[in-house]
């Protein structure tokens, strides 16, 4: 083997020294450059926003698209609600979210299984008025073990369940769980 080859041989495997491409060079040289450039400016630079700033920022213009949200919404109240409740179709769209989504813990007739019986005049969370229920729907109990079904149903379907629960109020199904809560006589 002559010194002006270029290629090594090693357990019979050539190994040629080829020379990488000019214009690869230079593409790799160049964004070594600009990581440069690119950490002193956004790490060393006073002049633009850090990513904390950037974050501060952006959970800025989510509050504020927030507080709109809630400032367009229209305010709930128990006589609003019960316009609402009142309507026929909400119970149709009401037994059909809450079988879907309710019965496995609350049980096909409201009368409890791993969450409380829906249908007796005890109340764990709150005083068994719309707003409550509604809250209780929206928010969840996690520490209980129920979700918060309110980033995940339409407000509609929310309202619709909350009627269909109020509709069953007083009907004592066979096999209700025991009492749970604090006992409410004006429920409904």
């Amino acid at each position: 083997m002559s010194d002006d080859q270029k290629y090594h041989v090693y357990d019979d495997i050539v190994e040629h020294d080829n020379p990488l491409p000019t214009w690869w060079l230079w593409t790799f040289f160049l964004t070594i450059i600009f990581s440069f450039i690119y950490f002193i400016h956004y790490s060393l630079g006073t002049d633009s926003p850090t990513l904390n700033d950037e974050l501060k920022i952006a959970m800025a213009e989510l509050e504020k698209s927030k507080s709109a949200a809630v400032a367009s919404a229209p305010m709930e109240t128990e006589d609003s609600l019960k316009e609402i409740f009142d309507k026929p179709e909400m119970l149709t769209v009401g037994a059909a979210q809450f079988s879907a989504k309710c019965a496995a813990c609350h049980g096909a007739e409201m009368q409890g299984l791993i969450g409380p019986d829906l249908t007796d005049k005890f109340w764990i969370h709150g005083k068994g008025t719309r707003l409550d229920l509604l809250k209780v729907i929206r928010e969840g109990v996690p520490e209980k073990g129920m979700p918060p079904w309110g980033p995940v149903m339409k407000r509609d379907e929310i309202y619709a369940v909350a009627s269909f629960i109020l509709s069953k109020k007083g009907s004592h199904p066979a096999g209700s769980k025991g009492p749970q809560g604090d006992a409410v006589e004006d429920y409904k």
